[in-house]
């Protein structure tokens, strides 16, 4: 089939890391840079010899980089991941030319602190943001922000930007990063934090004393890991606009 290069561009793959059975990242080249903001995403695309196969992805990678990163995570069933699943380096798939999307950092409010939530995948784009602030920010605390990243997992191993957070939260004042396994029967060499994102939002919102005057939430990943928190958050005082949500699928409805 015929491809309108006008809307796409070819990308090569030039790294790929595999984290855990069901979870890989690459790394890609475009042919032409790839305008966006930290959050946003980019439709990526192949060819199954019948049609065109498109699904949006979160890009992982800052804007002030030169190559694209995404994180994936197999769906079985689903209409573009196990192909993506097989590319090594070397091969070439589709993204279209423009990103798009509204789930971006907040720095027009005046808050000074941030707390982004998190499920497996639901990180990529906060991935983004925290490198782009870091990149911003290397000769002290980036435009006065503070940053709490709370990110939740079935498992340790499905933390694929953990060592990446821990080392900036080491040597970094304004930000801090919280891992928590939700199912820590299967993990039990795990020492950290244990329970569901929305079971610990409540007590880290208290600890670092992130009020709803002075601070901007944002979610993504899991469907009910958003209802749930958003839910904790307005009883918490938490105006929708200071709420900002990306939900990575919607659930299936079922039959009445």
């Amino acid at each position: 089939m015929t491809v309108n290069r006008t809307k796409f561009q070819k990308i090569e793959i030039v790294q790929r890391k595999d984290h855990a059975q069901d979870l890989w990242s690459i790394r890609v080249r475009p042919e032409k840079p790839l305008v966006f903001q930290a959050g946003q995403y980019a439709t990526l695309a192949c060819n199954d010899g019948r049609r065109l196969l498109e699904r949006p992805y979160s890009i992982v990678s800052s804007p002030l980089e030169t190559e694209i990163e995404f994180f994936f995570e197999l769906v079985p069933h689903g209409g573009l991941t196990p192909a993506l699943r097989k590319m090594q380096v070397g091969e070439t798939l589709l993204m279209r030319r423009q990103a798009k999307g509204r789930f971006t950092f907040d720095k027009t409010s005046g808050h000074k602190n941030h707390f982004l939530v998190a499920t497996v995948t639901g990180v990529a784009p906060f991935v983004s943001m925290v490198r782009t602030l870091a990149l911003e920010g290397r000769n002290g605390r980036p435009r006065g922000h503070q940053v709490l990243v709370l990110q939740a997992a079935s498992r340790s191993w499905e933390f694929a930007y953990r060592e990446e957070f821990e080392a900036l939260a080491r040597q970094s004042s304004w930000f801090k990063y919280v891992p928590t396994v939700s199912r820590p029967w299967e993990d039990p060499s795990w020492k950290g934090e244990v329970g569901r994102a929305e079971d610990l939002l409540r007590k880290y919102l208290d600890a670092f004393g992130l009020e709803p005057s002075s601070t901007t939430t944002y979610l993504c990943g899991q469907p009910q890991m958003i209802e749930n928190s958003r839910g904790i958050l307005r009883r918490k005082g938490f105006q929708k606009e200071f709420i900002r949500q990306e939900i990575y699928w919607v659930p299936n409805k079922k039959a009445k």
